[in-house]
């Protein structure tokens, strides 16, 4: 079989890109050259359309990452109150990723880059969500992708979408024709030994030509 890339190397970073948020170095920049590079890389990805409404907003200024981390933990221990009424249903794996999320809430303020993407306009129709996030969350992945093959981490968060406008208050991002999508913290990592992680069997979650489809 002719294949047109090394899938050692291309299986390795797709199964080894974490979500990172205890491993991040808070200690070291991030040049602006690597983030160009990776936000090169990630505006390949397909949207919707091919209207490449996208935008970046890369934030390293101390006071603006404050003001961003003051929001963000605002979303964030609300949403840590909504879970604690539920503790009771937790599973150990969701408390391991709510106590590393928790980590990350303590720190935010520290990560050396927060990377706000966006895409140009709003939507008031729920049917038109799949597509109009669709255009923007493959570019979101490819940027990660590109970060881990250099050695940073990220994690894809959303607590301070709880205080939208008022991180575009603070970014002067036009909020009435730009949606603010995620927010990713940037770093390099402390070490890059990065394993696959443990999921269900493929074969137990794929469906062939039906639901109720032979399994693989």
């Amino acid at each position: 079989m002719n294949r047109p890339f090394d899938i050692t190397v291309t299986d390795h970073l797709l199964s080894t890109t974490r979500a990172v948020r205890k491993r991040l170095d808070l200690d070291r920049p991030v040049e602006r050259e690597v983030l160009t590079e990776c936000l090169r890389l990630a505006i390949q990805a397909p949207t919707g359309g091919n209207r490449q409404g996208w935008h970046w907003v890369v934030v390293t200024d101390v006071g603006k990452r404050a003001g961003l981390a003051e929001l963000y933990r605002s979303g964030g221990e609300a949403y840590f109150r909504a879970m604690a009424r539920h503790a009771d249903t937790v599973t150990e794996q969701q408390a391991r990723v709510m106590e590393s999320a928790r980590h990350l809430l303590d720190v935010i303020d520290r990560v050396p880059v927060l990377v706000i993407p966006c895409i140009e306009g709003r939507i008031s129709d729920v049917t038109m969500a799949p597509g109009f996030f669709g255009s923007i969350h493959p570019a979101i992945w490819s940027f990660q992708l590109a970060l881990r093959s250099r050695g940073l981490g990220s994690a894809w968060t959303t607590f301070h979408l709880a205080h939208e406008r008022a991180a575009a208050e603070l970014l002067g991002i036009p909020y009435d024709e730009v949606t603010q999508a995620a927010l990713l913290p940037v770093a390099y990592t402390i070490g890059t030994d990065f394993r696959p992680a443990a999921r269900r069997p493929i074969e137990e979650i794929t469906h062939w030509d039906s639901w109720t489809g032979a399994p693989s």
